[in-house]
């Protein structure tokens, strides 16, 4: 379990679609690299191998991770039936946890209202279960935005980063009517404010374990 103040060395990151992570955490993934100089990070992403989509993931995470050890997995099970592929889902979770041992892990959040995602979510503490995992969140139609519990501040730079890194590397989603720079820097502006910062992304956190040791 990551301690507080504790630098953290090694991330693993989960997607249940192409994109989530980046929009999900992508500042705070700059942020970390930025602070962090050869992060190890270790991402999994449950469908869009063998597509377009994996490609635009493993671009960009690549400039999403800038001076990290990177590692990205993409499976192919189809967009929005992993309940219905539950099993292999939970295999490939578990093959990841055989090679990393995380200080910290970004997933999507338990509340989130795509099956794919909150799948995602109730996998990990199944899993992983003595790490710090951090919900993020994604915009959408749902309207399932709640209330975080955790906030990474970003600077204006990397705000404006990730907006352009999200523009940049994923054209598939660009006639995607939320998918555009106003939906992510609102969002991170309403964050920023929640934690008395210009920008930032928010988290949910189910389990937290406090240690004070030195």
């Amino acid at each position: 379990m990551i301690g507080l103040g504790a630098r953290v060395r090694e991330v693993v990151v989960l997607g249940a679609h192409c994109d989530d992570i980046a929009i999900g955490a992508g500042g705070t993934l700059l942020t970390l690299c930025e602070v962090n100089p050869g992060l190890r990070v270790d991402a999994l992403v449950l469908s869009g191998g063998g597509t377009a989509r994996e490609e635009e993931e493993r671009d960009a995470l690549a400039a999403f991770c800038p001076g990290a050890e990177l590692d990205v997995t993409v499976h192919k099970l189809p967009d929005g039936r992993l309940p219905a592929h539950w099993d292999e889902a939970k295999s490939a979770l578990e093959e990841l946890r055989t090679r990393t041992d995380p200080d910290l892990i970004f997933a999507p959040r338990t509340e989130d209202a795509h099956q794919d995602h909150r799948g995602l979510a109730r996998l990990v503490p199944t899993v992983y279960r003595n790490h710090l995992a951090l919900g993020y969140e994604i915009v959408k139609w749902d309207a399932d935005l709640g209330r975080p519990t955790a906030y990474q501040p970003l600077t204006t730079d990397i705000a404006e980063k990730k907006v352009e890194l999200l523009q940049q590397h994923y054209a598939s989603q660009r006639h995607r009517p939320w998918y555009d720079r106003e939906a992510f820097l609102g969002l991170a502006r309403i964050r920023g404010i929640e934690c008395q910062a210009r920008y930032a992304e928010a988290f949910s956190v189910t389990k937290l374990l406090l240690d004070w040791e030195g």
